[in-house]
């Protein structure tokens, strides 16, 4: 057998991982757009603050649940809830209900609170199985292949969400994410029972919580990527706006809006690839730290462009970029986490990076309303660039750091 090759598990893994966010992907893309014609860009960033204040909560146990349960069986009903939220979202937003707007826009984000939660389940515990499924020496190939296979089916989720929406309208596009994610729950359906590491399962919640809070905040490479990367998301982040950018600046519809949402995954999944055929090799902390001022950098081009095809080769260099950190915070996650902590670090690596994409969201909106969308942009992109520059010169390691 090659010892290189992958087992055709992780390929099922995989194939789960890869419809589930597509699926995920073509929800929040609708989402946005539809929350932006129902109301306006501040309330898409209170939809962010809706997906991020129950993520974060329900992450504090997520991980202590995930370490000592069948990761399989969290996977396969975590895949299930969502499934029901995005047949719940075509529901609500048939036209022939007559909901008025503010009931619509209620619903939708208590819909979008639900899917908070069921992602602090079902990222972690996706994150925690690859290295019972693939052995240590395949890791980073694996690791590599996740996050393109991640990238690949949020490029496709955001590129198909606006497509959808001009050809079948809002309610079918719903009801086509609700088949991808059934897909992906077949897929999951294959894996094999994946039984928790830890042997331990009376200790109480807080004790185990605080474990893996000490853990990160102990190991410095892994707190440092993670928090360089958490300030320079949710600062620079720009999916709030691209709505308002795409309609009043750009003057395009929903299917340049929806290419417009997927061009920073579209960069990153270059990055990605790119570093899979050659894996950097040394000086990774400081590539990471050059990578999120190149981040911050093309928000701020970003902010000033005021044609489509400069906007999107903005968002995509800038997706280019957080591609690298991506794969650098994920690499350092993975081979530095024992088995028995990995659903809690995931869990925690889920608060401070994923949720603070929602955190960031709210924090456009906010931005948005007070300062206006372009000043907006440019402050976020801005501080992106400060973080980098107070890093460098606050924590001196993070740029010598290595694995």
């Amino acid at each position: 057998m090659n010892n290189n090759a992958l087992p055709k598990e992780f390929w099922h893994f995989i194939s789960a991982r890869l419809f589930f966010v597509l699926g995920m992907r073509m929800i929040t893309t609708i989402v946005i757009y539809q929350v932006f014609h129902l109301a306006n860009t501040y309330m898409v960033g209170l939809v962010g603050l809706a997906e991020f204040v129950p993520a974060v909560l329900a992450a504090l146990y997520s991980g202590h649940y995930i370490d000592r349960h069948n990761k399989k069986n969290i996977l396969v009903w975590a895949y299930a809830f969502y499934f029901l939220c995005g047949i719940t979202l075509a529901i609500i937003s048939l036209t022939q209900l007559g909901l008025n707007v503010q009931l619509k826009v209620s619903i939708i984000l208590t819909v979008v609170f639900s899917t908070g939660i069921i992602r602090s389940f079902a990222g972690p515990s996706a994150n925690s199985m690859i290295p019972a499924i693939v052995p240590k020496i395949n890791l980073p190939k694996a690791i590599s292949y996740n996050s393109s296979t991640w990238l690949i089916s949020s490029i496709t989720g955001h590129a198909f969400g606006g497509l959808l929406i001009a050809g079948i309208g809002i309610s079918n596009a719903y009801v086509v994410t609700a088949v991808s994610i059934l897909i992906a729950i077949l897929f999951a359906l294959k894996l094999k029972p994946k039984p928790p590491s830890l042997t331990n399962t009376k200790e109480d919640v807080f004790t185990s919580i605080k474990q893996g809070f000490s853990y990160v905040y102990n190991n410095k490479n892994l707190l440092g990527v993670i928090s360089l990367d958490l300030f320079a998301v949710l600062f620079g982040g720009a999916v709030a706006f691209i709505p308002e950018v795409a309609e009043k600046i750009l003057r395009t519809g929903p299917i340049g809006y929806g290419f417009l949402n997927a061009a920073m995954d579209l960069g990153s999944l270059v990055s990605i690839l790119i570093l899979l055929w050659f894996p950097m090799k040394k000086k990774q902390g400081l590539k990471m730290m050059l990578s999120v001022a190149g981040f911050g950098i093309c928000i701020v081009a970003f902010g000033f462009a005021k044609v489509y095809w400069l906007s999107f080769i903005a968002l995509a260099i800038a997706g280019f970029f957080d591609g690298v950190s991506v794969v650098i915070r994920g690499t350092i996650a993975q081979l530095q986490t024992p088995d028995e902590l990995r659903g809690r670090v995931a869990s925690i690596n889920l608060i401070f990076i994923n949720s603070s994409n929602e955190l960031g969201q709210f924090e456009s909106g906010i931005t948005s309303k007070y300062m206006g969308t372009i000043p907006a942009i440019i402050f976020g992109g801005v501080m992106s660039i400060g973080v980098v520059v107070f890093s460098w010169f606050k924590f001196p390691s993070l740029r010598k750091m290595k694995y």
